[in-house]
């Protein structure tokens, strides 16, 4: 398997590598990313448990004891659980978010994908997001899978991150271009 340098470099990067190889082993990739997701959508959630796995102050025991307890709740499997344990023990739940990015993107590297990250001022349509995901991959060359965010601060528009690839189309960057331009 072939991961990029940067992901390998990084210490998110090699808990991730570490987490995919295992997954990869069982047969459970797809079911660990869908562990990961609902982790991540459980962080998002809970402001609580974001503080919990990033205070200092919390033992690696009270750790490992609520991070077993989400896992029971979110109804994670064994190999994903056991991940999250090992990380408690490490004092390494506050690299979780880090981590469940790498271990995306190397699992979509594997399947030879790529991931956009797109930010617009409001929700796109499915609609919207499914011609979006068919100009990324003509322009890309492989299959893109899109991961959306909603900040109204770019008034309208896009910005689309690919990589290292940065699409601004947002109005707020047009009017500070604008704004720039009129100073002289």
């Amino acid at each position: 398997m072939e991961n990029s340098a940067a992901i390998q470099a990084s210490l998110a990067g090699r808990y991730a590598s570490a987490l995919f190889d295992l997954a990869a082993e069982h047969g459970t990739v797809t079911s660990v990313e869908a562990d990961l997701d609902r982790v991540e959508a459980a962080l998002g959630e809970s402001g609580d448990l974001a503080a919990m796995i990033r205070h200092p102050r919390v033992s690696r025991a009270a750790q490992a004891t609520a991070i077993d307890g989400v896992a029971g709740v979110l109804g994670l499997a064994a190999l994903t659980r056991n991940f999250m344990g090992v990380l408690a023990n490490n004092r390494r739940l506050g690299d979780l978010p880090s981590i469940i990015r790498a271990f995306r993107a190397i699992a979509a590297a594997q399947r030879g994908e790529m991931t956009a990250e797109v930010t617009s001022a409001h929700a796109l349509s499915d609609a919207q997001l499914a011609e979006l995901k068919d100009r990324l991959t003509a322009r890309e060359g492989r299959t893109v899978k899109l991961s959306t965010k909603v900040d109204p601060e770019l008034l309208g528009g896009l910005v689309v991150t690919i990589g290292s690839k940065r699409i601004d189309g947002s109005i707020l960057t047009r009017l500070n271009s604008l704004a720039q331009a009129m100073k002289g």
